[in-house]
Parts: structure tokens; C-alpha cells; sequence
């Protein structure tokens, strides 16, 4: 018997990373999960290597009409959402002084309007009891050099967990967030190899995440392990934000 059995998960952004690894482990407890991803291709690739109890459904979380188009998918497939993964989320780096107006509407469109309509949106089919859980990032509370506009999109998605449970509060629908450290997923790639060595190096452990670290912890988020938790921003990071 798996830990979300009958449940079903609907996850943004999961064509890779850390994304692609919890909605194979949502699978494997159980699940039925919905993914999305900007790219065809790169959908059916992930629809592929989870193999069972998924649907692909192409689609932008900053743009609201995708979504509308997810959510109709689920509600015609499935009925309900259960869980809901807002991972969708970008970042790059923009020193101030030097930030445009794309850097900055490119962000917070996804990063922020993004989550808040990919949440929104879902709540029509949601079920009382259910688990929201949203992608935030150490970044949010440290001072990493030109990774301002990134990091305050981040510590948004944090607030809104925080108002958004007391909102939920009579569905007892629970809200937390993950906050990563850096994980060895293609969202690191454009950032360069000193960039990575220099991240690496801020971890107690010495090396940076896997995927399936974060997936766990979701699956922990998602499941009635955590019936007790709720507005939680849990740093999954090997202890980099905390010293």
C-alpha cells in the first residue's frame, strides 16, 4: 500500500530535476499525477520515463489560458486534485543597476503570478484535507550577490503560504514550502561550472542535492505524514541557509 494511494497530484514544470523526481515517486506511492512543461517533446519524455498513471498536458504556468486548459484536463480525467506541486520557476542573475524590465517581469510572472494562479485556479477541484506544497529557494532569506529580483519572487511564494493556509483554513487544505539549495538538476547548467563549485562549497557536506532528495521530502509534504504541518517553509539544502 502506497502512501498516496487514490490520490491525485497535479505538478508544474516537471519534464526534469526536481519535478520530474517527485512525480515518479508520486507514482510509485500510489498516484495518479498531471505534469506539465512549456516543451512537447520534453513532456512526452517525462510522461514516458514515469511510465504509468500520468497525463501530459503542454502548457506556460504564467499563462493563465494553460492553465485553465489543465485544470479542465483534470477536472474531465480525474474529477479532484489532492495534492497540487507548483514548481514551475525560473532565475537568473541581474546585478542591481543593471536590471531590466524583462528580467524582472520574466521572474515575477512566473515565480510569483504564476504560483498564485497555478494555486487559484486549482481550487475549484480540490479536495478539504488536501496539500498545497510550492517551490520557494534558500535565496529567499539569504543575500546571494545579483540574485536580487530571483530572490525576492521566492520570499513572495513564502508569504503567500503563510496568508493562504489561514484562507484554506476551514478545507483544512494545507500549504507548505520546499526551499531548495542547489540541486544537481539543468536549471544550474546556465549558470556556469564556478558558479556550481562555488555552491558546492557553501554545503556542510560538501556536495550539492539530488533530485530525489527534494522528492522525498514532497512525498513527505503530500502524504498524511505530515497531517500536522502546515505553513512551513522547509529547507532542504544540507544545512547551507543555516550557517
Amino acid at each position: 500500500m502506497g502512501k498516496l494511494d487514490g490520490k491525485v497530484a497535479v505538478i508544474t514544470a516537471a519534464t526534469s530535476g526536481m519535478a520530474l523526481a517527485t512525480a515518479k515517486l508520486f507514482v510509485e506511492e500510489g498516484a495518479y499525477v498531471f505534469i506539465t512543461g512549456r516543451r512537447q517533446d520534453k513532456l512526452d519524455e517525462a510522461v514516458k520515463a514515469i511510465g504509468r498513471n500520468v497525463t501530459g498536458v503542454q502548457g506556460d504556468a504564467a499563462n493563465l489560458a494553460d492553465l485553465d486548459r489543465l485544470y479542465e484536463v483534470v477536472k474531465k480525467e480525474k474529477g479532484k486534485i489532492d495534492i497540487l506541486f507548483a514548481s514551475a520557476g525560473q532565475g537568473e542573475f541581474g546585478k542591481i543597476g543593471e536590471i531590466t524590465e524583462k528580467h524582472f517581469d520574466d521572474i515575477f510572472n512566473l515565480n510569483v503570478r504564476g504560483t498564485l494562479f497555478t494555486v487559484q485556479k486549482a481550487l475549484p477541484l480540490f479536495t478539504d484535507g488536501g496539500s498545497i506544497i510550492m517551490n520557494g529557494s534558500i535565496a529567499g532569506i539569504k543575500g546571494f550577490q545579483s540574485f536580487g529580483v530571483y530572490a525576492a519572487s521566492k520570499a513572495a511564494v513564502r508569504s503567500f503560504a503563510r496568508t493562504w493556509l489561514n484562507d484554506l483554513k476551514d478545507r483544512k487544505i494545507r500549504v507548505n514550502v520546499i526551499s531548495p539549495g542547489p540541486i544537481d538538476t539543468p536549471i544550474l547548467d546556465p549558470l556556469g561550472p564556478d558558479a556550481k563549485a562555488q555552491f558546492t562549497s557553501m554545503i556542510p557536506r560538501g556536495e550539492i542535492g539530488r533530485p530525489e532528495e527534494i522528492a522525498t521530502v514532497a512525498l513527505f509534504l503530500a502524504s498524511s505524514d505530515s497531517s500536522f504541518v502546515n505553513g512551513v517553509e522547509l529547507y532542504v539544502d544540507g544545512g547551507m541557509s543555516q550557517i
